[in-house]
């Protein structure tokens, strides 16, 4: 496994690698790795003949207020757990690297990154598809793999890799959840036994609402219904709780045969979001 850390790097390693007709697959992150990340790259590993994974904490998607500073950065571990599951390539950039003095271009999704997420973090999807056009043009991966947990950040990159004609098969891969049913994330070290006790109320909500959906119950009534079960849960502070059409995000009022549920809450000061797709495979 090669470590490098700038730009120049990963091109000379990969580009004989695809002239070789060899397939690339790349999985983007920011570190503080768990089982969720690592069952992409290993999906990757079973996909491809050469795995190429980012570690990179992206400022550009924090907002002032949240928490860039304290995000935790565990380099030898992450790397460590990279080497176990077979990548070829780990780009751990700085900002500089990634953000050198003068940039000021950025890559923003209209409409879909205005909703949900993106009402409440108004910054966060431009900082987003900003870094991951900017590693696509990087590594020139023939496929990225992202989770399903993140549902509206893998939608917007879906809708730029189509909107921009880039060259990369975009894989979404379903959520790796704990034994407890809560959604592997790297914020889950946050929580105390109590709040992360108060946070299942989030899978709780979405396997109550699929139950409702599968007995033909309105998809707005099921959305009331996955509100009340969260905001009756103490210590629970609900950002929203919904039903959406999968390609357009927009509320759901009939049933259809392809739904998403997107929750969202702060637990403490810990803010969790979990999903679950309804109906027939959307990938």
């Amino acid at each position: 496994m090669q470590v490098v850390e700038h730009i120049s790097e990963v091109r000379a390693v990969v580009e004989p690698i695809r002239r070789a007709g060899k397939r690339v697959g790349f999985v983007p992150t920011m570190g503080a790795l768990h089982r969720g990340h690592l069952d992409l790259m290993q999906t990757a590993r079973r996909e491809c003949d050469f795995v190429v994974t980012s570690i990179f904490v992206n400022p550009t998607q924090f907002a002032p207020h949240e928490d860039l500073a304290k995000y935790p950065r565990p380099k030898e571990r992450d790397l460590e757990l990279c080497q176990s599951v077979g990548v070829d390539l780990i780009f751990y950039p700085t900002v500089d690297e990634m953000y050198p003095r003068g940039a000021v271009t950025s890559v923003y999704v209209d409409g879909l990154s205005t909703v949900l997420e993106g009402a409440i973090r108004p910054t966060h999807f431009r900082g987003v598809t900003t870094v991951v056009a900017k590693l696509f043009g990087i590594v020139s991966p023939d496929r990225a793999y992202f989770g399903q947990k993140d549902y509206q950040q893998q939608l917007i990159i879906r809708t730029m890799v189509r909107d921009l004609d880039m060259a990369v098969d975009i894989r979404t891969c379903p959520t790796t959840r704990d034994t407890d049913g809560m959604a592997l994330s790297s914020r889950n070290a946050y929580l105390s036994p109590s709040e992360r006790t108060a946070g299942l109320c989030l899978s709780q909500a979405l396997k109550r609402g699929e139950q409702m959906a599968a007995d033909g119950v309105a998809p707005d009534v099921i959305a009331d219904a996955m509100q009340d079960q969260m905001e009756a849960t103490p210590g629970v502070a609900l950002d929203y709780a919904v039903v959406v059409d999968p390609w357009t995000l927009t509320d759901l009022t009939t049933p259809q045969p392809q739904m998403v549920a997107l929750v969202a809450a702060h637990i403490g000061a810990t803010r969790l979001i979990d999903n679950a797709i309804w109906g027939a495979p959307l990938y």
